[in-house]
């Protein structure tokens, strides 16, 4: 894997963290909003907290998204759960979250998971047959003439 596609997992990690506990700290001025009183839902977006996390979180999707334009998402997912280590730390520094043994335990099981992904490969093979089908969605050709194009083969 190259460094390029380490920053970007790194960009989804971090960015999901910082986005999480920005958008937690400006909630928590906010307080309690309702989806049927639109007024507090626009008044809780305009929170520089709330929209800062707002932003670091589309961050977090673009980098998300590019993540598993190359990789799978049973590689993906699991590589960044060093997010939840980050979060943690955040919550409870920085947040003054109360977090129990228990959770702590939770998030080690889950990053110790990691081991266990990071030795296979980011994206496994495909078949021809998938690549056709795929490279067809690319360039708008139809389903049928895909297949048809498959038995002339």
């Amino acid at each position: 894997m190259t460094f390029r596609k380490y920053l970007v997992l790194a960009g989804v990690t971090v960015f999901a963290a910082a986005g999480d506990s920005m958008l937690s700290h400006g909630m928590k001025q906010t307080g309690n909003i309702s989806l049927h009183h639109l007024q507090s839902v626009i008044f809780a977006v305009r929170n520089p907290w709330v929209t800062l996390g707002i932003v670091l979180l589309l961050a977090f999707f673009a980098s998300y998204m590019n993540a598993l334009s190359w990789a799978d998402l049973t590689y993906v997912l699991p590589a960044t759960s060093l997010g939840y280590v980050l979060l943690a730390l955040v919550a409870r520094f920085a947040l003054h979250e109360q977090v129990s043994p228990l959770r702590w335990l939770g998030i080690a099981l889950i990053s110790g998971g990691v081991g266990f992904v990071a030795g296979g490969p980011a994206l496994t093979s495909h078949h021809p047959h998938e690549d056709q089908h795929r490279d067809a969605a690319a360039t708008g050709e139809t389903a049928a003439a895909v297949i048809s194009s498959g038995a002339e083969s």
